[in-house]
């Protein structure tokens, strides 16, 4: 099994397309992890950079704002055909919302699976807060209920969901696990899906407690024989990123803290990096 590195567009909308993956590139991330615009124009630039700098693309689905089900699953196929306009080795889905019912959440993982079975493109949901798989123990019961789902596991939000990191939860975990495609490697903590910077040492718990549920996750896909894992660390700019009050300037700087995670995790899966 070979395991793949991306990086997220989220938080470097600033630079071009070319410059972005030029940096992408010289960092040695494999590929990037980013949504699709609407405009022709500005996902010709996206495609045109990739392809120049040889990265492989995650594409990602988040928009997923309408509480009206017809609307949003309207919404929800026009975007990811948009995404496969451009190839993807994969799609992470913030797939439903959490007001929705099992039954309307179930419908939209059948539409990706029709999608996903049509284009020969898998699609990972995301255990996202405000979407369909926002708890580990709601994300226990939509995934036993919908055998054919698959996820990114982002096991950041839950510990904010739960206020905890997640002790009690348990079969949750091996259920979600089992199930782990792609992973996006933020930590989090009992009180936000973030920690302040995983290299202080104040954060060490939960660094380790993380780096334990990937390592099971590695170990679980390598066994079924699987030919990839994808990983994206994805520490987020402001809000995700605290800031110093009145001037809302970063504690940290982000492309420094994903990077140090990808490299921590290279070393750490230095057998699956060809």
């Amino acid at each position: 099994m070979q395991i793949k590195f991306f990086c997220p567009r989220w938080g470097s909308e600033s630079l071009s397309w070319v410059d972005f993956c030029s940096k992408v590139k010289k960092a040695g991330y494999d590929g990037v992890e980013s949504p699709v615009s609407l405009d022709e124009q500005e996902k010709k630039e996206m495609k045109t950079a990739l392809d120049k700098y040889e990265l492989l693309f995650i594409g990602q689905y988040y928009q997923s704002f309408n509480s009206d089900l017809e609307i949003h699953k309207t919404e929800f196929k026009k975007h990811l055909y948009n995404i496969l306009e451009l190839d993807p080795l994969l799609i992470d889905s913030q797939t439903g919302k959490d007001y929705f019912t099992a039954e309307q959440n179930r419908e939209l993982f059948e539409l990706a699976s029709f999608i996903s079975k049509e284009s020969d493109v898998i699609i990972a949901h995301e255990t996202h807060r405000n979407k369909a798989l926002f708890a580990a123990h709601i994300a226990m019961e939509l995934l036993n209920q919908n055998p054919d789902v698959l996820i990114t596991a982002d096991f950041s939000h839950w510990c904010n969901v739960s206020e905890s990191l997640l002790e009690q939860q348990e079969t949750a975990l091996k259920t979600a696990i089992e199930r782990t495609v792609h992973i996006h490697s933020r930590v989090g903590h009992s009180q936000a899906a973030q920690v302040s910077d995983p290299r202080a040492k104040a954060w060490t718990n939960e660094l380790e407690t993380h780096l334990n549920w990937w390592d099971q996750i590695i170990v679980k896909r390598a066994a079924s024989k699987a030919n990839l894992l994808t990983i994206t660390p994805e520490f987020g700019p402001y809000p995700y990123m605290p800031a110093l009050p009145f001037t809302d300037m970063p504690i940290a700087n982000q492309w420094d803290i994903n990077l140090y995670m990808m490299n921590l995790l290279k070393d750490r899966y230095k057998k699956y990096i060809l």
